[in-house]
């Protein structure tokens, strides 16, 4: 088994195995695109925990007779901002029987606001599903084109309204995002490998393997009920994928200018990166499973779903690339084809070997400044708030949302999204009063009774806008009044509710999911590099460098954009993708370095794992990072912040923790790196090497076959 394992890279880069491997590598990836090609996701975006109150809330809610009635708001104010007249008001009450035609349902108003500039028509449309929402606002709106009032500007508004909207500002969105990452990668990889042929291999590979994973991750989800955003898969699939192919490319050009043989070059490429592929890989996809254990439906979607498709995406890279690149031959690399160079030059970039020796002379001025730099930015998180309003998370106006700021400004904040509480039908009355009761409560109003009688609807009108911080208390003091009637049994749901519980539920997922995710990303380490010393420095680093990007993310989001708080999921997301992503450039550097210190010693091995890896890792890392800030197109202000602090991080991360940090630490340190174990040593290549004819690294192919070892 072992020995069939060890002859994988010649079956898949042989010239009749080449073949075969590519043909049955690409009719898998389109057998599974065409067998799952009609999947997809079913519609939700739950933000609170299933187990909460406002869900129990939600579940309850449907129980009763008009649990398909939804209230839409239309909003009526003068163009030049002054108070509504009596002929305006008229105009208003005429459109009722168009609206009730419309709608099917009884329509009433218009109730002016107190400061008499505004008005408000509450329309009853009966939803069923997604479609009978937007057919339902489409012909309201509609409507209203048709049948104009002078000198007035009317709004549709409202929850189906904005949901409308939100999916509409989602139309073609995901295909845009799909042609810009090909487009980022693309361009990255002509930059990179300076061939306007070599791009196209990986580039076709990788997204097949991202179609695959699209398919894959929607059956899957559908059959399991999740919740995710499919655009973060997709980036994931393309970054990593892309730093898969990165890596075995790069490894593979070394290895043509020492072996003319360009199969048995693709072969012992292939046998010398796998295992740090593999170890990145299964940190990243272990790291992302934790979130399986996360309450928040979307967040656990999302884990899930990632991990599907980093496992696709890493077998097409070493399963179907190979024997791609083997078909293709050395003149892919055209027009600056590898030759075989002369025996004894060093390897690696002069600039990168420069740097990297500087750095291992003096290595406390780097190390010093790079540590300052990352406090610097992690600064950048002290006065950041989480949580955006319904509103704030969505960076496309629309004009449910400008409805909603009218609604605000002349009635209640609270009047769109009323707490909607269900109580006990003998305590209606009882509840009532205490709830009138409550700072910050306009009113209660009765809302109709469960289909057996048993339960009794009430809503509640408060004064806070919200998702303000009023707002969130006086959910927690109407549930206190609420909870606190005999008899009650009382469930206190609405928006605002949803809101207090999911800001609950993501703190609980974070305090949860960041330490298993560090332990994961430590246990690799260790298993990887068969040390304790190193892991727990390199991690400490990798931790560091990930506070500091959602800092310097979170200033960034103030500062420029305009994004006064972060989205509640951002920190968990963010910190996981960093601290996973991070892990990735710490084994391909890291596990290089263990190698070259066989022959040369702790520091000089670093210096010549920077030189020789130096520009792979930065390619992958501005790949990664430009793939990362697509995410910014998408209409959530959620997948900007992600986006935008996941770019920030992946840079910083190449050029200053790899560059500088973790070659200073080294340099510092020494030695005393690899303890409790013993510092490498050189050995003797094993049989199956010599009969691979691998003459040199003798000990960095120990290494990769044991660590092949402990990964499987």
């Amino acid at each position: 088994m072992l020995r069939g394992i060890r002859s994988l890279p010649e079956r898949l880069t042989s010239r009749r195995g080449a073949w075969v491997a590519l043909t049955i590598g690409i009719l898998a990836l389109v057998a599974l695109i065409g067998a799952l090609g009609r999947a997809s996701l079913p519609a939700g975006s739950d933000t609170a925990p299933p187990a909460s109150e406002s869900a129990r809330a939600a579940a309850e809610a449907e129980t009763f007779p008009d649990a398909g009635e939804q209230t839409v708001l239309l909003v009526a104010t003068r163009d030049d901002g002054g108070a509504l007249t009596a002929d305006d008001l008229v105009g208003l009450t005429g459109l009722l029987p168009a609206i009730e035609k419309e709608t099917g349902a009884a329509a009433s108003g218009p109730m002016p606001s107190d400061d008499g500039e505004a008005a408000v028509i509450p329309a009853t449309v009966v939803i069923d599903d997604e479609d009978d929402a937007a057919e339902a606002v489409h012909g309201l709106r509609a409507l209203l084109d048709e049948h104009p009032l002078d000198g007035l500007t009317l709004q549709v508004t409202g929850g189906p309204a904005f949901g409308v909207d939100v999916a509409a500002a989602f139309d073609g969105a995901d295909f845009t995002l799909l042609l810009v990452t090909l487009g980022i990668v693309a361009l990255l990889l002509i930059l990179t490998y300076r061939s306007p042929v070599l791009w196209i291999v990986p580039l076709v590979v990788v997204a097949l393997a991202d179609q695959a994973a699209n398919k894959a991750t929607a059956a899957i989800g559908s059959a399991m009920g999740l919740q995710f955003d499919t655009g973060i898969v997709s980036v994931l699939v393309f970054g990593a994928g892309t730093n898969y192919a990165l890596l075995l490319v790069s490894r593979y050009r070394d290895e043509l200018t020492r072996e003319p043989d360009h199969r048995r070059a693709l072969a012992v490429a292939w046998r010398r990166t796998a295992p740090a592929v593999l170890a990145s890989n299964v940190s990243v996809v272990v790291a992302l499973l934790t979130l399986a254990l996360a309450v928040i439906p979307g967040t656990r979607g999302l884990g899930i779903a990632s991990a599907i498709g980093l496992l696709i995406a890493v077998a097409a890279v070493l399963l179907a690339l190979p024997p791609a690149l083997a078909v293709c031959g050395r003149g892919v690399f055209w027009p600056f084809v590898p030759r075989v160079s002369e025996p004894g030059a060093p390897a690696g970039g002069r600039g990168w070997r420069a740097v990297a020796t500087g750095v291992a002379r003096r290595p406390w001025l780097p190390l010093v400044g790079g540590l300052a730099l990352l406090g610097v930015l992690a600064a950048g998180v002290i006065g950041t708030s989480v949580g955006l309003s319904q509103v704030e998370k969505f960076r496309v106006p629309s004009e449910s949302a400008a409805g909603l700021e009218t609604l605000g400004e002349h009635f209640p904040p609270g009047e769109a999204q009323p707490l909607i509480v269900l109580v006990d039908s003998s305590t209606p009355d009882a509840v009532t009063e205490a709830l009138a009761g409550v700072d910050g409560v306009v009113r209660v109003t009765p809302a109709g009774e469960s289909a057996d009688g048993q339960r009794s609807r009430l809503l509640v009108t408060g004064e806070p806008a919200p998702g303000t911080d009023e707002s969130l208390r006086l959910v927690e003091d109407v549930r206190d009044a609420a909870h606190g009637t005999p008899g009650a049994d009382a469930l206190v749901g609405g928006p605002v509710a949803a809101d207090v519980d999911a800001r609950a539920g993501n703190l609980q997922d974070f305090l949860l999911v960041v330490p298993l995710v560090l332990a994961v990303c430590l246990l690799v380490l260790i298993v990887l590099l068969r040390a304790l010393v190193a892991p727990v420095v390199l991690l400490i680093v990798n931790t560091l460098s990930a506070v500091a990007a959602i800092g310097a993310g979170a200033w960034v989001s103030r500062t420029v954009f305009g994004w006064d708080s972060l989205d509640l999921q951002v920190p968990l997301l963010s910190f996981l993708f960093l601290v996973a992503l991070g892990i990735d450039y710490t084994i391909f550097l890291v596990h290089r370095a263990r190698a070259e210190a066989a022959s040369a010693g702790t520091t000089q091995g670093m210096v010549n794992a920077v030189a020789s890896t130096g520009g792979v890792i930065t390619s992958a890392g501005v790949v990664l990072a430009a793939v990362f800030a697509a995410l910014g197109l998408l209409p959530l202000v959620t997948l900007g912040q992600i986006g935008l602090i996941v770019g920030i991080g992946v840079i910083v991360d190449t050029f200053v923790v790899r560059t500088l940090i973790v070659p200073a630490l080294f340099a510092v340190i020494g030695e005393a790196m690899w303890l409790p174990g013993r510092a490498p040593r050189a050995t003797r290549p094993t049989r199956e090497q010599h009969e691979a004819g691998v003459q040199g690294e003798e000990y960095e192919d120990a290494e990769q076959q044991q660590s092949a070892d402990a990964v499987r």
